[in-house]
């Protein structure tokens, strides 16, 4: 895939390349509109089921993200919201009935859950052949073991778009900040996976990390999935690294920047070392929720026994 045109924006140092998600994104909308077309000539309409059980008004809003970019490709989405003052097992319950739904093609639950709901006892309770976010232990430990049925949505969408750029992680210094089970770990093990997109030399950071920084350094791709706003500056970059930023953190009221979105690298001062940089927001963000509708469609081919050329 040639790179998007476009990418050396005045918001970067002019040597720096900006890793635009979104112009990656469009494309992959563009190849899955044509997915979708081919499943319903044959009477399949893929179906996400979207299910939230949360006060968070940032996970509603990603919710409605979702739903509207399934409309764009023509994915039929079900939103289920449910009251997040009722016990764990109102939400198992919709699960199970998600799971026995022939119409149902993907289940994806919305995160945070209401503080009283187990995330692991929730992804548990999904049927791993409808688990298109891949936080079931069975695909979890497909992941591990190379045997995937599908790929977690963030890290696929970081493959996706190092690939655009003809970024190889192949004998790569790889270094991954962050051991979530939905992005850290999974990213750690496909960049350091056999084949396309990964075979590069991996260490996975996190709390406990004695001298992040000295790590930092040694890397020639960096991946920062922490969730804190600025862990990484420009000190802590090694000439001509890569840097992807998949933090999301909102700025608290009281700051200069008080409402903004910023991810965990400071953008001003690692540009001047990177090569390469995710902006934030504009970077892997689109390309999460295309990687979901791309794991969505999968599966409505997978369940209807349709072949379908994905993008």
């Amino acid at each position: 895939m040639d790179p998007p045109s476009g990418t050396r924006a005045a918001a970067a140092d002019p040597a720096t390349t900006l890793l635009d998600g979104n112009a990656v994104a469009d494309r992959i909308r563009d190849g899955l509109e044509s997915s979708v077309g081919t499943l319903r000539e044959v009477g399949v309409t893929p179906t996400l089921a979207l299910v939230s059980m949360t006060e968070s008004g940032a996970a509603r809003t990603y919710v409605s993200m979702k739903q509207q970019a399934c409309d764009a490709v023509g994915i039929e989405t079900e939103i289920h919201e449910l009251d997040p003052d009722k016990p764990a097992a109102t939400l198992f319950d919709r699960l199970a009935d998600l799971n026995d739904d022939p119409g149902v093609h993907g289940v994806s639950v919305q995160s945070p859950l209401a503080e009283h709901v187990d995330p692991r006892a929730a992804a548990r309770r999904i049927a791993p052949r409808k688990d298109v976010e891949a936080t079931h232990p069975e695909n979890l430990g497909r992941l591990q073991a190379g045997t995937l049925r599908y790929k977690p949505p963030t890290p696929a969408g970081i493959q996706r778009l190092l690939d655009a750029y003809g970024i190889d992680p192949a004998g790569k210094r790889a270094v991954v900040i962050g051991r979530s089970e939905t992005v850290g770990r999974p990213t750690a093990t496909l960049l350091s996976g056999r084949g396309p997109g990964g075979d590069a030399t991996t260490t996975l950071c996190h709390s406990r990390t004695e001298d992040l920084a000295a790590v930092t350094r040694s890397a020639e791709l960096l991946v920062a999935a922490a969730g804190q706003p600025g862990l990484v500056d420009g000190g802590m970059l090694s000439e001509g690294v890569v840097v992807v930023d998949v933090g999301i953190n909102r700025v608290d009221a009281g700051d200069a920047a008080a409402g903004q979105v910023v991810g965990d690298v400071d953008f001003e001062s690692a540009r001047g070392k990177a090569a390469a940089i995710t902006p934030v927001p504009g970077g892997v963000g689109p390309l999460t929720v295309e990687m979901l509708l791309y794991n969505a469609v999968d599966a409505a081919g997978r369940h209807s026994g349709v072949g379908v050329d994905l993008p």
